[in-house]
């Protein structure tokens, strides 16, 4: 009977002490705002959370602490839920966010310990001081929860609206009222530095097989925009021109896969060139390599390989009698002209690479002038045969990527 009353006292005294502060609460609310705003820079200079939507907030979730704190019906718990979610909409760091909630509950309970004090119940703060921390644990879990759930919303949404603008570039798409320069300066992409485009084929369906890439390029201060299709991870990376090597280097390292990699390029209105041109030095990577390779810079090679049908008739025009030989002659006799070129038309140097001697080299080419009926001296002549053979090039890697598409 006696632990009944005393039960009795106790919650009247308690209702009687909610009650007081809940006809105190706009008072504290403006305490409330007032403190947070000295206290945290974020809320001070209004950038992020404005004033007055910081105070409407302090005055919702106070409120949902008070109805807690009375015992009646279950406060309405969408009042933490919609300020995690707002907070993470406007940018705001959780840490902030939760200090907001220690300061409310701190000096609510400061309010509480002196109108114990000053009515000499005392033991009432006991049943004050449980519910409290209860209530204000729960409440910072739901604002979290909701935070880190918005935040992954938003996260999600970025990608995809990153994703999709890399995806116009690559493809040379416009939207009705913008182009690849807004799509550019979207993606942060630099507008008045170099670029380049990297395409990768994928481990298997929409698999990425350069994996983390944008965060490691990142970490070099290399920009970069990608997208994944069920077969190609493609992207566009932005860059000086002394950090290229660091970006090839950082490739090779991560490629699970086929990786070819444009020359550099300055309009982004070139990116789906690019990209023709980055898929065509992937294609000359044999398949099932984890391999990187980079496109040729020369303007020729990237003049042959963005008209490859017309590059097909001017190699089959020029090494037509070549083509018809029988395969190990015909591919001794090209692997010598290309090593001849690659290395400044030395005989001597190309018979070092081939592991032959320089006579041989030069035999071969002689060869090749009889069945061309072009001359290695004679600059008109020379310059349809290294055109014919980056064609040649090109149409090889062509036709191997083609192979793999139909596939």
């Amino acid at each position: 009977m006696a632990d009944r009353e005393e039960s009795a006292v106790r919650t009247a005294a308690l209702t009687e002490l909610v009650a007081w502060a809940d006809d105190r609460l706009p008072r504290l609310i403006d305490d409330v705002c007032a403190a947070s705003c000295e206290r945290i820079a974020m809320y001070r200079d209004e950038k992020i959370v404005p004033r007055a939507d910081l105070h409407r907030s302090i005055a919702v979730n106070l409120r949902f602490m008070v109805d807690a704190l009375s015992g009646g019906e279950a406060p309405d718990q969408r009042a933490p839920k919609e300020t995690g979610r707002r907070r993470a909409h406007q940018g705001a760091p959780l840490p902030e966010v939760l200090q907001v909630y220690r300061i409310a509950c701190a000096m609510l309970w400061d309010l509480l310990v002196g109108r114990a004090r000053e009515t000499g119940s005392t033991d009432v703060l006991i049943d004050v001081a449980s519910l409290l921390w209860q209530v204000t644990d729960e409440h910072a879990v739901r604002v979290t929860e909701a935070y880190r759930a918005a935040s992954a919303e938003l996260l999600v949404a970025q990608q995809r609206r990153r994703s999709a603008l890399a995806e116009a570039l690559l493809t040379g798409q416009r939207g009705s009222d913008s182009g690849p320069w807004e799509a550019g300066r979207l993606l942060g992409l630099s507008l008045d530095g170099k670029l380049a485009v990297v395409a990768a084929e994928t481990r298997g369906l929409a698999e990425e097989s350069l994996v983390g890439v944008e965060r490691r390029l990142g970490q070099l201060g290399i920009v970069s925009a990608w997208h994944l299709s069920p077969t190609l991870q493609a992207g566009v990376v932005s860059l000086r021109e002394e950090q290229y090597d660091a970006m090839l280097a950082l490739l090779r390292e991560l490629a699970l896969a086929r990786t070819g990699v444009s020359p550099l390029f300055r309009s982004l209105t070139d990116t789906p060139r690019a990209v023709h041109l980055a898929r065509t030095a992937l294609s000359r990577i044999p398949p099932e390599r984890g391999e990187v390779r980079a496109f040729d810079p020369s303007p020729l090679a990237a003049f042959v390989a963005y008209d490859p049908d017309e590059g097909r008739r001017l190699g089959e025009q020029v090494f037509g009698a070549v083509l018809e030989l029988p395969a190990e002659e015909r591919d001794v006799l090209l692997e010598t002209l290309n090593a001849y070129f690659a290395h400044g038309g030395s005989s001597e140097r190309a018979g070092q690479v081939l592991h032959c001697h320089a006579n041989t080299v030069r035999y071969r080419l002689r060869r090749i002038r009889e069945l061309t009926d072009r001359s290695l001296t004679d600059p008109r002549d020379l310059a349809e045969l290294v055109t014919a053979m980056q064609a040649l090039r090109v149409d090889s890697a062509r036709s191997i990527l083609l192979g793999a598409d139909d596939a």
